[in-house]
């Protein structure tokens, strides 16, 4: 479906030159980027079939000048968008001709490690990997573990509220969030929670926590951090069918094991990351799973047993368990490289992000595949199956017509397929602009209007991050107003690539 976007304000437009110099005065030197050749790199995010340069760029680098940029945007009605690393696959990130992309690159320091209370104080720059690298040396490591952990922020991962492979037995970014400190789009400076383990009040930083710089700006994060497990083993099971691995999967879990993570692939997926990586997977199956016990050794070899039973139960057509952690390492480097490895295949690819009931996956699957033949595009499966948060990466060529539309098309009609059967639109890439028309496949425009009025509550004049998540746009005073209305604002398309 064709993504648009808010109006320009043409007001606002034409006086660029003076906002540049005001925005210059605050954060002085390189701090603000204004020609086009330098913008270029901020024009998309992750999903970068739309781009849109900004107005222009500012990079603060303390928090009292994040403070005065929003403030100054806040008096003067301008329209801000925050951006992390720009990974964001939902265009969560992308910029508005007539708004300031607020870069948050230069908060990229670790301000305190406290290992007694088991937590860590990151500005929200610092990468995901970062965080574990500082506090490795000590047995301890970040749980929730995106595959772009490399080089997405802890920042962009509260704001999408990331998972990745462990967070099965661990958690989203939610589960091992301890406090947060933000400015809210007038200027103000607030902190919500801390090293503490409780708080009362209201959970304004479980509100936070995947509300994709709607609400505000993160200036530093608290997170809980864990002691590494004393062991940790991944075996690889391949199976002659996703149905009989999607199988695999609610057995194991209905069998009371919650492995510390659980990830299937494909086998279009498997042979691409198998020629990129050399994980050494099976290239004679059409499924496979890699499922991690970690704990006591005597826990992760009793389980091993167990597991390796319900594969073969399933219908395993073989089985292999690593045996050195090199080869536990080996085994997770093909499924966090299959992203890159799928690009190898296809000029394009459309990464899609829907959660749906564990027990649905063998029917999911199916329907996929039928849909795929009906498009006449290929599809890549690669997934967290364990939680059931489905990553189908849509394989098309951009400079063939009708391509990209029909990629879309078939997005839509699979996050459509994920709410049918009892799932959600998304479970770790945010909604963004990608999913925000098929907002009312699950709430109706009750739901939706009062979702708002929480923004409104942060957010009077609608200037932060405007023109996502929500399909229709209603200003604060009428939704104090309204029960319900309609009122779509104008969304003129916007440039794709």
């Amino acid at each position: 479906m064709p993504v648009t976007m808010p109006a320009p304000d043409a007001g606002l437009v034409s006086r660029r030159d003076e906002i540049v110099a005001g925005l210059r005065a605050i954060v002085p030197g390189e701090g603000v980027i204004a020609s086009e050749p330098e913008m270029r790199p901020y024009e998309s995010d992750g999903l970068t079939a739309y781009r849109q340069l900004p107005m222009v760029v500012v990079l603060p680098s303390t928090t009292d000048q994040a403070a005065q940029v929003l403030r100054y945007c806040h008096e003067r009605g301008i329209k801000v968008v925050p951006r992390g690393a720009g990974t964001s696959l939902s265009g969560g990130a992308l910029p508005l001709a007539d708004g300031v992309l607020l870069g948050m690159a230069k908060f990229n320091r670790i301000l305190d490690i406290d290992f007694d209370n088991r937590a860590v104080v990151a500005q929200p720059g610092v990468t995901n990997l970062g965080i574990t690298e500082a506090v490795e040396h000590a047995g301890f490591y970040y749980a929730p573990d995106p595959s772009s952990q490399i080089a997405c922020t802890i920042g962009g991962n509260v704001a999408e509220n990331s998972g990745g492979v462990h967070c099965l037995k661990y958690g989203m970014t939610a589960n091992n969030l301890l406090g947060l400190e933000m400015v809210l789009i007038s200027g103000d400076i607030i902190r919500l929670g801390g090293k503490h383990l409780d708080s009362d009040g209201y959970d304004l930083l479980g509100l936070m926590t995947g509300s994709e710089g709607l609400l505000g700006v993160i200036t530093e994060i608290t997170v809980r951090i864990l002691k590494r497990p004393q062991t940790a083993r991944a075996v690889l099971i391949g199976f002659a069918s996703s149905e009989a691995a999607g199988d695999c999967v609610a057995k194991i879990i209905g069998a009371g094991i919650i492995p510390g993570g659980m990830e299937m692939m494909d086998g279009p997926a498997i042979r691409a990351t198998e020629e990129f990586v050399h994980a050494g997977y099976p290239l004679d199956v059409e499924a496979l799973l890699i499922v991690e016990l970690d704990g006591p050794q005597a826990e992760v070899d009793h389980l091993l047993e167990r597991v390796s039973a319900i594969a073969q139960g399933c219908g395993a057509a073989n089985l292999r368990v690593s045996n050195s952690e090199q080869e536990r390492l080996t085994f997770w480097a093909g499924r966090k490289a299959a992203f890159p490895a799928v690009g190898r295949i296809s000029p394009d690819y459309y990464c899609m992000d829907g959660t749906i009931p564990r027990g649905k996956l063998p029917l999911v699957l199916a329907r996929m595949r039928e849909m795929s033949a009906s498009y006449g595009l290929r599809v890549a499966n690669v997934f967290h199956a364990g939680d059931g948060n489905l990553h189908p990466l849509i394989l098309y060529d951009a400079n063939t017509p009708g391509e990209l539309e029909r990629a879309e098309a078939f997005g839509a009609d699979i996050l459509k397929l994920c709410v049918e059967v009892g799932g959600v639109l998304t479970g770790e890439h945010g909604v963004g602009v990608e999913k925000r028309d098929l907002m009312p496949e699950m709430f109706n425009e009750i739901d939706l209007a009062q979702q708002q009025r929480v923004k409104c509550a942060f957010d009077d004049q609608g200037l932060l991050n405007p023109g996502k998540v929500f399909p229709t746009l209603h200003r604060c005073a009428e939704l104090g107003r309204m029960h319900v209305r309609g009122g779509r604002l104008p969304f003129p398309d916007i440039p794709r690539f």
